[in-house]
Protein backbone atom coordinates (compact mmCIF):
# COMPACT_ATOMS: atom_id res chain seq x y z
CA UNK A 1 0.00 0.00 0.00
CA UNK A 2 1.37 3.68 -0.87
CA UNK A 3 2.85 5.19 2.23
CA UNK A 4 -0.25 7.83 2.70
CA UNK A 5 -3.13 5.39 2.64
CA UNK A 6 -0.76 3.01 5.51
CA UNK A 7 -0.23 5.73 7.66
CA UNK A 8 -4.05 7.26 8.04
CA UNK A 9 -6.76 5.42 9.91
CA UNK A 10 -8.80 4.14 7.09
CA UNK A 11 -12.63 4.77 7.67
CA UNK A 12 -15.38 2.25 7.29
CA UNK A 13 -19.18 2.38 6.57
CA UNK A 14 -21.32 -0.25 6.85
CA UNK A 15 -24.63 -0.41 4.74
CA UNK A 16 -27.13 -2.64 6.15
CA UNK A 17 -31.09 -2.72 7.07
CA UNK A 18 -30.95 -5.12 9.98
CA UNK A 19 -28.81 -3.98 12.63
CA UNK A 20 -28.09 -7.48 13.71
CA UNK A 21 -26.14 -7.80 10.75
CA UNK A 22 -24.27 -4.51 10.70
CA UNK A 23 -23.28 -5.54 14.21
CA UNK A 24 -21.57 -9.04 13.13
CA UNK A 25 -19.76 -6.43 10.25
CA UNK A 26 -18.65 -3.99 13.31
CA UNK A 27 -17.02 -7.01 15.45
CA UNK A 28 -15.25 -8.28 12.76
CA UNK A 29 -13.93 -5.08 11.75
CA UNK A 30 -13.05 -3.83 15.78
CA UNK A 31 -11.04 -7.45 15.77
CA UNK A 32 -9.15 -6.94 12.76
CA UNK A 33 -5.59 -5.27 13.07
CA UNK A 34 -5.82 -2.61 11.40
CA UNK A 35 -7.55 0.29 13.48
CA UNK A 36 -10.71 1.59 11.39
CA UNK A 37 -12.87 4.65 12.06
CA UNK A 38 -16.19 2.80 11.37
CA UNK A 39 -19.34 4.57 10.51
CA UNK A 40 -23.16 3.02 9.79
CA UNK A 41 -26.07 3.25 7.83
CA UNK A 42 -29.55 1.64 7.89
CA UNK A 43 -30.64 2.02 4.55
CA UNK A 44 -29.24 3.04 1.06
CA UNK A 45 -30.13 6.82 1.53
CA UNK A 46 -28.37 7.69 4.55
CA UNK A 47 -25.55 6.20 3.34
CA UNK A 48 -25.29 8.17 0.10
CA UNK A 49 -25.74 11.54 2.55
CA UNK A 50 -22.97 10.17 4.30
CA UNK A 51 -20.88 9.01 1.43
CA UNK A 52 -21.61 12.55 0.02
CA UNK A 53 -20.50 14.71 2.75
CA UNK A 54 -17.37 12.16 4.14
CA UNK A 55 -16.51 9.76 1.49
CA UNK A 56 -15.05 6.58 3.48
CA UNK A 57 -12.67 4.53 2.33
CA UNK A 58 -13.89 0.76 2.68
CA UNK A 59 -18.05 0.72 2.20
CA UNK A 60 -20.04 -2.84 3.73
CA UNK A 61 -22.99 -2.24 1.09
CA UNK A 62 -26.00 -5.20 1.88
CA UNK A 63 -27.47 -6.12 -1.91
CA UNK A 64 -31.34 -6.66 -0.89
CA UNK A 65 -32.65 -3.24 1.14
CA UNK A 66 -35.97 -1.73 0.73
CA UNK A 67 -36.48 1.12 -1.38
CA UNK A 68 -32.78 1.61 -2.66
CA UNK A 69 -30.35 -1.75 -2.66
CA UNK A 70 -26.72 -1.39 -3.09
CA UNK A 71 -26.85 -2.39 -6.60
CA UNK A 72 -28.36 1.59 -7.14
CA UNK A 73 -26.52 3.09 -4.31
CA UNK A 74 -23.37 2.20 -5.80
CA UNK A 75 -24.98 3.14 -9.25
CA UNK A 76 -25.26 7.14 -7.82
CA UNK A 77 -21.54 7.40 -6.55
CA UNK A 78 -18.54 8.71 -8.25
CA UNK A 79 -16.56 6.37 -9.60
CA UNK A 80 -13.45 9.00 -9.43
CA UNK A 81 -14.48 9.12 -5.70
CA UNK A 82 -15.41 5.96 -5.27
CA UNK A 83 -14.54 3.84 -2.14
CA UNK A 84 -13.70 -0.29 -2.00
CA UNK A 85 -16.72 -1.64 -1.61
CA UNK A 86 -17.40 -4.58 -0.38
CA UNK A 87 -21.15 -5.82 -1.26
CA UNK A 88 -22.98 -8.21 1.35
CA UNK A 89 -25.79 -10.54 -0.16
CA UNK A 90 -27.58 -13.16 2.18
CA UNK A 91 -28.25 -16.14 -0.82
CA UNK A 92 -27.47 -14.11 -4.57
CA UNK A 93 -25.68 -16.83 -5.83
CA UNK A 94 -25.87 -14.98 -9.12
CA UNK A 95 -24.50 -11.91 -7.80
CA UNK A 96 -21.61 -14.00 -6.87
CA UNK A 97 -20.39 -15.37 -9.65
CA UNK A 98 -20.97 -11.66 -11.35
CA UNK A 99 -18.71 -10.34 -8.51
CA UNK A 100 -16.16 -13.34 -8.73
CA UNK A 101 -15.86 -12.83 -12.98
CA UNK A 102 -15.09 -9.11 -12.22
CA UNK A 103 -12.56 -9.59 -9.65
CA UNK A 104 -15.18 -7.50 -6.77
CA UNK A 105 -14.87 -8.27 -3.12
CA UNK A 106 -18.20 -9.59 -1.51
CA UNK A 107 -19.13 -11.15 1.66
CA UNK A 108 -21.68 -13.98 2.36
CA UNK A 109 -24.26 -14.01 4.98
CA UNK A 110 -23.39 -15.55 8.02
CA UNK A 111 -20.04 -14.20 7.56
CA UNK A 112 -17.54 -15.98 8.17
CA UNK A 113 -13.76 -14.80 10.12
CA UNK A 114 -11.63 -16.57 7.78
CA UNK A 115 -13.88 -15.11 4.65
CA UNK A 116 -13.40 -11.68 6.06
CA UNK A 117 -9.75 -12.04 6.79
CA UNK A 118 -9.44 -12.43 3.14
CA UNK A 119 -11.93 -9.80 1.91
CA UNK A 120 -9.85 -7.07 4.12
CA UNK A 121 -6.82 -8.90 2.23
CA UNK A 122 -8.14 -7.78 -0.99
CA UNK A 123 -9.28 -4.17 0.28
CA UNK A 124 -6.04 -3.65 1.26
CA UNK A 125 -4.78 -4.45 -2.43
CA UNK A 126 -7.63 -2.26 -4.37
CA UNK A 127 -6.70 0.84 -1.85
CA UNK A 128 -3.22 0.87 -3.70
CA UNK A 129 -4.76 1.87 -6.95
CA UNK A 130 -7.29 4.82 -6.74
CA UNK A 131 -10.08 4.72 -8.80
CA UNK A 132 -9.65 1.02 -10.61
CA UNK A 133 -11.87 -0.25 -8.19
CA UNK A 134 -14.71 1.87 -8.72
CA UNK A 135 -14.66 1.34 -12.71
CA UNK A 136 -14.34 -2.69 -12.12
CA UNK A 137 -17.56 -2.08 -9.98
CA UNK A 138 -19.19 -0.27 -12.45
CA UNK A 139 -18.60 -2.63 -15.29
CA UNK A 140 -19.61 -5.04 -13.17
CA UNK A 141 -23.29 -2.99 -12.34
CA UNK A 142 -23.37 -2.56 -16.26
CA UNK A 143 -23.13 -6.27 -17.06
CA UNK A 144 -25.65 -7.13 -14.58
CA UNK A 145 -28.37 -4.24 -15.84
CA UNK A 146 -27.73 -6.09 -19.15
CA UNK A 147 -27.63 -9.90 -18.47
CA UNK A 148 -26.50 -11.95 -22.00
CA UNK A 149 -29.53 -12.96 -23.93
CA UNK A 150 -29.93 -16.95 -24.10
CA UNK A 151 -31.68 -18.79 -26.53
CA UNK A 152 -35.01 -19.70 -26.08
CA UNK A 153 -35.79 -22.23 -28.94
CA UNK A 154 -33.78 -24.14 -31.76
CA UNK A 155 -34.68 -24.46 -35.32
CA UNK A 156 -34.67 -28.09 -36.58
CA UNK A 157 -34.32 -29.00 -40.08
CA UNK A 158 -35.40 -32.28 -41.36
CA UNK A 159 -36.05 -33.68 -44.69
CA UNK A 160 -36.61 -30.14 -46.24
CA UNK A 161 -38.64 -28.90 -43.41
CA UNK A 162 -37.84 -26.94 -40.19
CA UNK A 163 -40.05 -27.07 -36.89
CA UNK A 164 -39.14 -25.34 -34.17
CA UNK A 165 -38.47 -26.53 -30.69
CA UNK A 166 -38.88 -24.64 -27.23
CA UNK A 167 -35.73 -25.11 -25.13
CA UNK A 168 -37.99 -25.28 -21.94
CA UNK A 169 -39.32 -28.11 -23.96
CA UNK A 170 -36.40 -30.16 -23.47
CA UNK A 171 -36.02 -32.67 -20.72
CA UNK A 172 -32.17 -33.23 -21.07
CA UNK A 173 -29.07 -32.92 -23.47
CA UNK A 174 -26.94 -35.36 -24.71
CA UNK A 175 -23.48 -35.13 -26.57
CA UNK A 176 -22.94 -37.30 -30.13
CA UNK A 177 -19.85 -36.04 -31.47
CA UNK A 178 -20.32 -32.97 -32.74
CA UNK A 179 -24.24 -33.25 -32.51
CA UNK A 180 -26.01 -33.00 -29.51
CA UNK A 181 -29.84 -35.10 -28.68
CA UNK A 182 -32.19 -32.91 -27.70
CA UNK A 183 -34.56 -35.13 -25.07
CA UNK A 184 -38.34 -33.98 -24.43
CA UNK A 185 -40.92 -36.39 -23.27
CA UNK A 186 -41.87 -38.06 -26.14
CA UNK A 187 -39.46 -36.94 -29.10
CA UNK A 188 -35.73 -36.97 -29.65
CA UNK A 189 -33.85 -34.37 -32.51
CA UNK A 190 -30.71 -34.64 -33.35
CA UNK A 191 -29.12 -31.28 -33.61
CA UNK A 192 -25.91 -29.66 -35.40
CA UNK A 193 -23.54 -28.22 -32.76
CA UNK A 194 -21.20 -29.24 -30.28
CA UNK A 195 -22.46 -29.45 -26.53
CA UNK A 196 -20.11 -26.90 -25.45
CA UNK A 197 -21.02 -24.36 -27.99
CA UNK A 198 -24.80 -24.89 -26.90
CA UNK A 199 -24.37 -24.72 -22.75
CA UNK A 200 -22.98 -21.61 -24.13
CA UNK A 201 -26.19 -20.38 -25.28
CA UNK A 202 -28.07 -21.91 -22.63
CA UNK A 203 -29.96 -20.18 -19.66
CA UNK A 204 -27.81 -21.40 -16.20
CA UNK A 205 -30.50 -21.01 -14.36
CA UNK A 206 -32.97 -23.32 -16.15
CA UNK A 207 -29.99 -25.78 -17.14
CA UNK A 208 -27.13 -27.50 -15.71
CA UNK A 209 -24.22 -29.53 -17.16
CA UNK A 210 -23.90 -32.85 -14.77
CA UNK A 211 -21.36 -34.94 -16.90
CA UNK A 212 -19.01 -34.04 -20.17
CA UNK A 213 -22.08 -35.79 -22.23
CA UNK A 214 -25.12 -34.51 -20.42
CA UNK A 215 -26.67 -31.31 -19.82
CA UNK A 216 -30.42 -31.48 -17.94
CA UNK A 217 -33.19 -29.07 -17.47
CA UNK A 218 -33.63 -28.33 -13.82
CA UNK A 219 -37.00 -27.71 -13.85
CA UNK A 220 -37.24 -31.75 -14.82
CA UNK A 221 -35.74 -32.73 -11.58
CA UNK A 222 -37.90 -35.07 -9.29
CA UNK A 223 -35.36 -36.59 -7.51
CA UNK A 224 -31.68 -37.25 -6.73
CA UNK A 225 -29.99 -39.85 -5.48
CA UNK A 226 -26.56 -40.22 -4.59
CA UNK A 227 -24.47 -42.49 -5.93
CA UNK A 228 -21.23 -44.51 -3.85
CA UNK A 229 -18.24 -43.02 -5.88
CA UNK A 230 -19.43 -39.25 -5.38
CA UNK A 231 -22.01 -38.94 -8.08
CA UNK A 232 -25.49 -38.30 -8.42
CA UNK A 233 -28.58 -40.25 -9.88
CA UNK A 234 -30.74 -37.99 -10.83
CA UNK A 235 -34.56 -39.02 -11.71
CA UNK A 236 -36.67 -37.10 -14.23
CA UNK A 237 -40.48 -36.01 -14.45
CA UNK A 238 -40.53 -38.55 -17.21
CA UNK A 239 -38.79 -41.51 -15.52
CA UNK A 240 -35.71 -41.27 -16.96
CA UNK A 241 -32.60 -41.49 -14.63
CA UNK A 242 -29.22 -39.90 -15.29
CA UNK A 243 -26.05 -40.24 -13.99
CA UNK A 244 -23.66 -37.34 -13.29
CA UNK A 245 -19.94 -37.56 -12.95
CA UNK A 246 -18.07 -36.77 -9.30
CA UNK A 247 -16.44 -33.60 -11.63
CA UNK A 248 -19.90 -32.17 -11.79
CA UNK A 249 -20.27 -33.03 -7.50
CA UNK A 250 -20.07 -30.04 -6.25
CA UNK A 251 -22.13 -27.79 -8.74
CA UNK A 252 -25.38 -30.55 -8.21
CA UNK A 253 -24.74 -30.44 -4.36
CA UNK A 254 -24.96 -26.86 -4.12
CA UNK A 255 -27.86 -26.50 -6.97
CA UNK A 256 -29.43 -28.80 -4.60
CA UNK A 257 -29.00 -26.99 -1.83
CA UNK A 258 -31.68 -24.87 0.68
CA UNK A 259 -31.24 -21.23 -0.06
CA UNK A 260 -31.45 -20.63 3.81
Amino acid sequence: MNAAVHARRLTALIVDDEPLAREGIRLLLEAHTRPLHIHEAANGVQALEYMRLQPPDIVFLDVQMPELDGFEVARQLDVERMPAIVFVTAHDKYAIQAFEINAIDYLLKPVARERFAQTMERVEMRLQIQGESGRQIMAMLQSMSAPPKYIERLAIRSSGKTFFVMISDVDWIQAAENYVQLHLRSTRHLFHVPINTLQASLDPKLFMRIHRSKIVNTRQIKELESGEHGEFVLVLESGVRLQSSRTYHDAIKAWAANPF
